[in-house]
């Protein structure tokens, strides 16, 4: 196949002398935002084989860069944002921009993703990684165009919304195709909840608060670089062949995009307050009723950077901002204030330009009023709130986002809202873990392999853990043998077999519980750092088992696109060196066994004994001590000897690679 340079922006002949870098650009932006600094700076190519990109490599500069005494709201706290090693490459998908820091909510790693067109973009301009520390003194933008970057004032997008902050720096700049990514009031607030936004496409659960700590309304990015792979003509033949599948299969994107059967959501998750499961309550009128509700409002559906899926549905409301939404955002507020659909479609748009997670934030609103319910709070601590629902969600939405009254004391979250209100509140918390809301999901018995990934899950939403493995075994022997013959995305044929030979959810060993948990969790750390969707690759799997990117194939399009022999051992062993430094950020901060329990209530049946079991299983599959600690063995065999040197140091193990006795409890950010 003959390809030329002009036709094929991703190759390139290096020059005399000159050391190419294939796939990632070799440099970081850092900007110190104290300072007003900005620098371009050559990163290690070493790192590729070691982390990979993306996720792998901000999760070392966290902990080379800040250590265990550095508060989140610290100025040398970072805000890391990543594209993936595969961005900009022919390969399909491959759009997912990572966000990285350590949380004020839970004092440990914060990790989110944001689909769109941000992290390709920021390859275009010539950047693998943005790179922020330090405090604006105050309100700031920054304009990256390629080489061109400046940090601007942005006071006169003070209180702007994160749509219409987009929107009007794309007019200042004087280009529609610049890609933004920005927060909203919430984000100014420093409000717990707040996410950044780009595009209808939101990175949540700690990330937000940190931008707007250090007075970054927007990132605005314009990039026409190119981005080299090391063999192209192969590349670009089997990107043909993964984007072909990704248009032909059911099996990959977001289902929810295009099905309108919800009634798993609607039936096994909890409403209110996480609290109350209204089984039977789907059924085929409704689905009618809000399929008409749904395509009357939609606009359109789009997609992302280099994908053929439309995932999002884009809705247009009367009175509202235009906005698009995924998956379950779309029954968050409704499901939260036992209301139907419409309401959710009547709120989102308001709250996703205020910039809030729809996650947590509709949990915390129902929380509030269950303590008003239970007279924990009052009527005084809400003067003038509306009597019916709706009103009362939107009341307090404007609370929280602007930290006033008790939308201050809310604006922390469910964990550190409960327990500064005191009173019994905390017997209100039961749906965090960690300090962080999860899915408000209430079932009967403990699938094993989805408590170790709540329990010892440290990306703060399983949806980010969940997906290679079922969730349920299907009913019958011959339905599940169909599902097996198409499961292509099985890293081992194990996996096969026990699928085959599960008939009930609660009952699978801890030694596969173990290994199933490590899979899942392998297959979104590799996509966290290719940059790779998920609903092609470590969701979806789970429906179907036909997904265009696995263990067996992911290797084969890393060597393509950087000219590095990667094979499924090489790769599965940077899951487990990215998963480990990842653990080791966080019990430096302090994480231990304790911090690790699901929420109480999660399942009606509970069995401590044999939960504490599997927990000490798996931290013994993991390699890691009692009390869920890496051991010196784990981490030296994985290369990480400096970790142990540090752990050893700060007495976290003891010479011979054991714990030391001594624990470090985990705690709230100083404010």
């Amino acid at each position: 196949m003959n390809i030329c340079a002009a036709a094929r922006p991703w190759l390139r002949i290096p020059g005399r002398g000159e050391k190419m870098r294939y796939a990632e650009t070799g440099f970081n932006l850092e900007i110190d935002l104290s300072r007003g600094s900005i620098e371009k700076v050559e990163t290690d190519p070493k790192m590729v084989e070691l982390h990979i990109g993306g996720h792998g490599t901000a999760v070392k500069e966290l902990w080379d860069r800040v250590p265990p005494d550095v508060e989140p709201f610290s100025p040398d706290n970072l805000l890391i944002f990543s594209a993936g090693l595969l961005h900009g490459t022919p390969v399909p998908g491959a759009n997912r921009t990572v966000v990285n820091s350590f949380s004020p909510q839970t004092n440990l790693s914060s990790h989110s993703l944001m689909g769109g067109f941000f992290g390709p973009e920021l390859k275009h301009a010539g950047y693998d990684k943005i790179i922020l520390r330090g405090k604006a003194p105050d309100l700031v933008y920054l304009w990256i165009n390629n080489d061109k970057v400046e940090i601007r004032d942005a006071t006169h997008l003070r209180g702007k919304g994160c749509t219409e902050t987009g929107d009007l720096l794309k007019k200042e700049l004087g280009d529609s195709r610049v890609q933004v990514a920005a927060i909203g009031p919430a984000g100014e607030h420093r409000v717990y909840m707040a996410s950044i936004d780009h595009g209808h496409s939101s990175a949540a659960r700690g990330v937000g608060v940190s931008m707007g700590d250090k007075r970054v309304k927007a990132i605005a990015v314009r990039g026409t670089k190119d981005i080299h792979v090391a063999r192209p003509a192969e590349l670009f033949e089997l990107c043909i062949r993964i984007r072909k599948e990704c248009v032909d299969s059911p099996y990959c994107g977001d289902w929810m995009a295009v099905d309108e059967d919800d009634s798993f959501h609607h039936d096994n998750f909890a409403w209110g307050n996480s609290r109350v499961r209204r089984k039977g309550f789907w059924s085929k009128e409704l689905e009618e009723r809000w399929r008409s509700l749904k395509y009357d409002h939609m606009d359109r559906q789009t997609g992302c950077y280099n994908c053929p899926k439309k995932c999002r549905n884009v809705i247009s409301w009367p009175g509202r901002r235009r906005y698009g939404y995924k998956c379950f955002g779309k029954d968050t507020y409704h499901i939260a204030s036992l209301q139907e659909l419409d309401f959710s479609y009547e709120i989102l748009g308001i709250a996703q330009e205020y910039g809030l997670d729809s996650y947590s934030t509709p949990q915390v609103i129902a929380f509030a009023l269950e303590l008003l319910e239970a007279g924990i709070l009052k009527d005084k601590d809400f003067p003038g709130m509306p009597s019916d629902v709706r009103g009362r969600f939107y009341y307090i939405l404007d609370k929280i986002v602007h930290r006033e009254g008790i939308g201050d004391v809310l604006a922390n979250g469910i964990y550190w809202a409960a327990r500064q209100i005191g009173n019994g509140a905390e017997a209100f918390d039961h749906n965090t873990t960690k300090k962080f809301e999860q899915i408000p999901i209430k079932l009967g018995k403990v699938n094993p392999v989805f408590f170790l990934m709540l329990a010892t899950g440290e990306k703060m939403a399983i949806t980010q853990i969940e997906g290679s493995f079922p969730q349920d075994p299907l009913p019958t022997r011959e339905q599940r043998e169909e599902f097996v013959r198409n499961w292509v995305s099985a890293a081992d044929d194990k996996f096969k077999q026990w699928y085959l030979e599960w008939e009930k959810r609660d009952q699978i060993t801890n030694e596969k519980a173990c290994a199933i948990c490590d899979w899942n969790e392998a297959m979104h750390y590799i996509d966290d750092s290719t940059g790779i969707c998920g609903f092609l690759s470590s969701f979806r799997a789970q429906f179907g088992g036909a997904t265009p990117f696995h263990m067996n194939n992911i290797p084969h399009i890393l060597s393509l696109a950087t000219g590095i022999e990667f094979d499924k051992a090489a790769v599965w062993q940077i899951f487990q060196r990215n998963r480990t430094l990842v653990r080791a950020n966080n019990v430096r901060r302090g994480l231990r066994r304790k911090d690790e329990r699901p929420p109480e209530d999660h399942w009606a049946v509970r069995d401590e004994e044999r939960e504490q079991k599997l927990l000490s299983d798996y931290y013994e599959f993991k390699g890691w001590t009692k009390e869920g600690i890496p051991t010196k063995e784990t981490l030296n065999k994985l290369g990480l000897d400096y970790v142990s040197e540090d752990f050893i140091k700060r007495g976290i193990l003891t010479e011979s690679g054991g714990n030391h006795a001594k624990e470090t409890p985990s705690g709230k950010a100083k404010e």
